[in-house]
C-alpha cells in the first residue's frame, strides 16, 4: 500500500475528481482520522458525510456486528423476516413523530428518498387517484446522485449532462434571510406550481426539514411550514422530509421533522441510523399511508438486496442503544446551542461571515462580500474551496459548498461533528475553524488587492 496520496494513475478506483491526491485514511478513533503517514485529521464532518455520528472505532458497535454475523449476517426479505428487522422497525416507529407506525429498510440515503417517492405515489394509486405523480420540491436543494433524486434538485451545476435522464420536477425558492424572510414568496411559488400542475396531479411535497449540503443548518420560517400544512389539507397531496442527514439525533431530536408545524406524512433516514458502521437507511409512514394498502392490494413489493437484512439492522439497534444509554440526544438538545454561540463568537470580527446557523450538531457559516455585507463572494475566488483545503492542512475535516448558479446560495461551510465529541474537542475544532476563516479571509483580500491594482494598471 503507498503511505503517501495516491493519485488517479496509482489505483484502479474511479476517483470523484481525477486531479486530485488522496490521502489514505488507515484509523479512526473517536472523532480522530489518522492517514498511512501517521497524520491526523480531527474529523469535524462526522466521517465527511454526516454520517459517523457515533465517532470511530465503537467496540459494542463491532461487537454487536460480529455477534449478528455469527448467527445470521443476510437473508433476504422477500419470503422470510429476522429478529434484528423486526425489532428495529419497532423502535424507529416508537421513537418517530406520533401515528408513524410502519418502516422499510433500505441500504442508504439515496434509496430511502426514491423509496419514499414511490411510497407517495403508490399511496395516491391505491386509492384510486393515479393521475397524482408530480412532485415539488426546493430549488436549492440535494438529495441524492440517482436519477430520480437529482430530479428533486433545481441546481442544474449537480444535474449536469444528466438532465435528458430527468424527469422535470417543479421547484420553488427557499426562504432565506436574502430572497424571503417571512416565508410568504415561496408560498406563492407554491401556489403557482400547484396552479400550473393542477393540485389534483400533485403526489407530493418534497423537502428538508432542516437542510443539509444544499443550505447548511437552514430551514423556513414558521409561516412557511404552516402554509405548507394548509395546502396539504385542501389540495390532498403528502409532505415528505428528507431527514437523511437530520434523522436519528443529529438537531437534538430523534427527527427534526417533529419540530415543524407541518407534520410529515413520510420521513426517508440513513446516515445516523447505521453511525458509519454499516449500510442502511429507512423509510418510516404515517398510519394513514400504511391503511391505503391494507385496504387496498396489499402490496409495495419493490426492494433492493440488503432491505432489511440482519446485520445492518442489528447495527442499527446498536446504535439506538448507544444513543439512548449514552443520552446522546439529550446531549446534543442542550450543547448544540452554545455550540453554535461559540464558533459565531469566534468568527464575529470577520467580515466575510454573515451569519452562524445551528440546530444541535449541523451547523452552517454563510459568508458574504465583505464589501457590502450582503453579496455572494465573486465564484472566481473559490472561497469555499479554500476554507476545505486551508483546514485539511490544519488537520481539519469540514465541508464547503460553492456557489450555485440557480443563484439561491453563496459560499457556505458545513460544521457537523460527531455526537461523542467531548467539549475540549469541540473547542479544538472551533479554534481551527476559526483560524481556518481567519486565513482565507485575509488571502481573498489580498486576492482582490492585487487584481484591483492590475485592473489600475491596465486602466493606466
Amino acid at each position: 500500500m503507498v503511505q503517501g496520496p495516491i493519485e488517479s494513475s496509482q489505483t484502479r478506483v474511479l476517483p470523484l475528481e481525477l486531479d486530485r491526491a488522496y490521502p489514505v485514511a488507515v484509523r479512526g478513533e473517536g472523532v480522530w482520522v489518522q492517514d498511512a503517514e501517521g497524520r491526523r485529521y480531527l474529523d469535524a464532518m462526522s466521517g465527511g458525510s454526516m454520517a459517523a455520528t457515533l465517532g470511530h472505532g465503537r467496540r459494542d458497535i463491532i461487537a454487536a456486528a460480529r455477534a449478528q454475523a455469527e448467527r445470521l449476517s443476510y437473508v433476504h426479505n422477500e419470503h422470510l423476516t429476522d429478529p434484528p428487522q423486526e425489532r428495529l422497525a419497532r423502535e424507529l416507529a416508537a421513537v418517530a413523530p406520533e401515528g408513524f407506525t410502519r418502516v422499510r429498510f433500505v441500504t442508504g440515503g439515496s434509496e430511502a428518498n426514491e423509496l419514499a417517492i414511490q411510497l407517495a405515489r403508490s399511496y395516491h394509486v391505491e386509492r384510486g387517484e393515479p393521475q397524482r405523480w408530480h412532485v415539488i420540491s426546493p430549488a436549492q436543494a440535494y438529495h441524492g446522485p440517482t436519477m430520480q433524486t437529482l430530479a428533486l434538485t433545481g441546481r442544474p451545476g449537480l444535474q449536469g449532462h444528466f438532465g435528458p435522464y430527468l424527469q422535470r420536477s417543479a421547484h420553488i425558492p427557499p426562504s432565506t434571510w436574502r430572497f424571503d424572510p417571512t416565508g410568504e414568496a415561496a408560498l406563492e411559488a407554491l401556489d403557482r406550481a400547484l396552479e400550473e400542475i393542477g393540485p389534483e396531479h400533485v403526489s407530493a411535497f418534497f423537502c428538508e426539514a432542516i437542510s443539509a449540503a444544499a443550505l447548511p443548518a437552514y430551514t423556513p420560517p414558521d409561516r412557511f411550514w404552516e402554509g405548507l400544512a394548509e395546502r396539504r389539507e385542501r389540495h390532498g397531496f403528502l409532505v415528505v422530509f428528507d431527514e437523511v442527514v437530520t434523522g436519528v439525533g443529529r438537531t437534538g431530536r430523534w427527527f427534526a421533522g417533529g419540530g415543524t408545524a407541518c407534520r410529515p406524512d413520510i420521513i426517508a433516514t440513513a446516515k445516523g441510523l447505521g453511525a458509519g458502521y454499516a449500510a442502511i437507511g429507512a423509510v418510516l409512514c404515517r398510519d394513514q399511508v400504511y391503511q391505503a394498502f391494507a385496504n387496498g392490494s396489499k402490496r409495495f413489493t419493490l426492494g433492493h438486496t440488503w432491505d432489511g437484512a440482519p446485520l445492518p439492522c442489528a447495527v442499527g439497534l446498536a446504535v439506538l442503544e448507544a444513543l439512548r444509554s449514552e443520552r446522546l440526544i439529550e446531549r446534543i438538545r442542550d450543547r448544540g446551542p452554545v455550540l453554535r454561540d461559540e464558533l459565531a463568537a469566534a468568527l464575529e470580527d470577520v467580515p466575510m461571515v454573515h451569519e452562524v446557523r445551528g440546530h444541535g450538531y449541523l451547523l452552517g457559516v454563510e459568508y458574504v462580500d465583505p464589501e457590502d455585507g450582503r453579496s455572494f463572494l465573486p465564484p472566481e475566488l473559490r472561497v469555499a474551496g479554500r476554507i476545505d483545503a486551508a483546514a485539511f492542512e490544519r488537520g481539519l475535516i469540514v465541508l464547503s459548498t460553492q456557489p450555485t448558479r440557480d443563484g439561491y446560495a453563496g459560499d457556505q461551510t458545513l460544521f457537523a461533528p460527531p455526537f461523542t465529541t467531548t467539549d475540549e474537542e469541540l473547542a479544538e475544532m472551533v479554534a481551527r475553524f476559526a483560524a481556518t476563516v481567519r486565513q482565507v479571509a485575509d488571502e481573498v483580500a489580498g486576492a482582490r488587492r492585487s487584481a484591483s491594482s492590475a485592473s489600475a494598471r491596465r486602466s493606466g
